[in-house]
């Protein structure tokens, strides 16, 4: 955060971490003015955007443009403050959904995929049938309720300071846009929870968090942010179409009285299955549109096809990572390339994070799936130590301290699965199965286990 690019006001986080104490209580005088009196500057309520074009988009489409917003870092960090307060009081109080990973302490994306791939093997292990439907909530930022975020602190028996502070900060928001040297008029922002702001992505949690309220019990629901999907299983197709309806009914509605919008086009549903005799595909509706049925999805970055192989997603994490490899060709250059240590950090930093990403739950596919990404792995080493092509793998391995990348998933499957036993408030603490599914998984044991299971058994070795 302190190396974030100035507001309006042109003063960065160095300049405020540079300031004397007598200043720095002068500071502090002022938050406490604007708290205590309910006087927000409005100086800190105006925002500089400049639009940054998306990897391979058109650059004539706006819509193919990410607004950057810069804010006042005096106002970020009086945020801030405020911020950690509001969430203390939010976690504190349970208020807050379970199943909502989005910028909360201690949870992550890891969380919803490894509930959808668990609820997945699940259906697997019983050979029933799983339908997920995944949602995309248009500009939901910019689209936010801000009377609803009022409304839902009022619910939550937050008086005084604090919601006046709230109410303050959303009023009369104003921008530019800003491309060059070049200035646009201003605008105001009528609706939405500011861009760039810290307060903003907790403001949004706390809207969107009532939306995993609507769902019926029969059917399960993970939000991360703005990213919500729900699945339900079953035998019958006509029961799981049924519970999905209602649901999607439920949310549209929920969406309709909170000023969302759920994107028809891209909302998507996937039907799990690994049953080889004839079955029906569930037709379930959006605002009157059938939702898509695809054979394979990207959620949370990682490809979740109908029979859980996993092997498109390898297939496509390898091919980012092989153009990633010549950036270390090049600069693995004899006469004027970088040293063997820059080069294994260059290496962790831009293809080894790629494939860490998600390995907790894509490490469940079969070996020679996982297999066609060990060739990426060992030309990367041999680049970054300048071995031969002809080096043994294993020797690989000792010369440049890095362990095997089947070795490395355990690690990182067992870091996760102590981090979540640590927490006792996760959805996923002292998770055990009941007792006929265990059975059921040791009788049936050409199924994959289940990641609990498996990291008790890695455990225990």
């Amino acid at each position: 955060t302190h190396k974030s690019a100035p507001g309006p006001d042109l003063i960065s986080y160095i300049m405020i971490q540079h300031l004397n104490s007598e200043s720095q209580k002068n500071l502090l005088y002022l938050y406490n003015r604007i708290w205590n009196e309910y006087h927000f500057p409005t100086s800190w309520q105006h925002a500089l955007v400049i639009p940054l074009l998306q990897p391979g988009k058109n650059s004539a489409d706006p819509s193919n443009y990410r607004p950057i917003a810069l804010t006042s870092c005096l106002c970020k960090l009086l945020e801030r403050m405020v911020n950690r307060r509001l969430i203390y009081f939010l976690e504190r109080n349970n208020l807050l959904n379970q199943n909502q990973s989005g910028f909360r302490r201690g949870r992550s994306t890891l969380d919803n995929l490894l509930a959808l791939e668990t609820d997945i093997r699940l259906a697997f292990l019983q050979r029933k049938h799983l339908v997920a439907i995944f949602f995309d909530i248009e500009k939901a930022y910019d689209r936010t309720w801000r009377y609803g975020i009022l409304k839902d602190l009022y619910d939550f028996n937050l008086r005084g300071n604090l919601p006046i502070f709230i109410q303050k900060f959303l009023a009369f928001r104003k921008f530019q846009v800003r491309v060059g040297s070049e200035l646009s008029d201003f605008y105001v922002q009528e609706e939405g929870v500011p861009q760039g702001s810290v307060l903003s992505l907790t403001l949004f949690n706390l809207k969107i968090n009532n939306i995993l309220n609507q769902i019926p019990q029969s059917v399960k629901a993970y939000l991360y942010v703005d990213d919500l999907y729900i699945s339900c299983t079953g035998n019958h197709m006509n029961f799981i179409e049924r519970q999905l309806q209602n649901a999607v009914n439920s949310i549209q509605k929920w969406s309709i009285m909170n000023g969302f919008t759920l994107s028809t086009s891209k909302t998507a549903a996937v039907h799990f299955c690994r049953k080889r005799n004839l079955h029906l595909d569930p037709e379930i509706k959006l605002d009157g549109h059938s939702i898509p049925l695809l054979n394979e999805i990207r959620f949370l970055g990682v490809i979740f096809d109908k029979k859980l192989t996993f092997l498109p997603h390898v297939i496509s994490l390898r091919k980012k990572c092989e153009r990633s490899l010549n950036i270390l060709r090049v600069l693995s250059t004899t006469a004027w390339g970088a040293d063997r240590l820059s080069m294994m950090r260059i290496y962790r930093a831009i293809i080894l994070s790629k494939i860490d990403y998600g390995c907790v739950i894509y490490g469940s596919s079969r070996k020679t799936v996982l297999q066609k990404l060990d060739p990426v792995h060992h030309t990367a080493l041999r680049i970054c130590s300048g071995a031969f092509r002809t080096s043994p793998v294993k020797s690989l391995y000792v010369d440049s301290y890095e362990p095997s990348l089947s070795l490395r998933r355990q690690m990182l499957s067992l870091h996760f699965y102590f981090k979540i036993e640590s927490r006792p408030h996760h959805p996923f603490h002292n998770y055990q199965l009941r007792p006929f599914l265990i059975r059921l998984q040791e009788k049936r044991k050409s199924t994959t286990p289940l990641f609990s299971l498996e990291c008790e058994q890695l455990y225990r070795i």
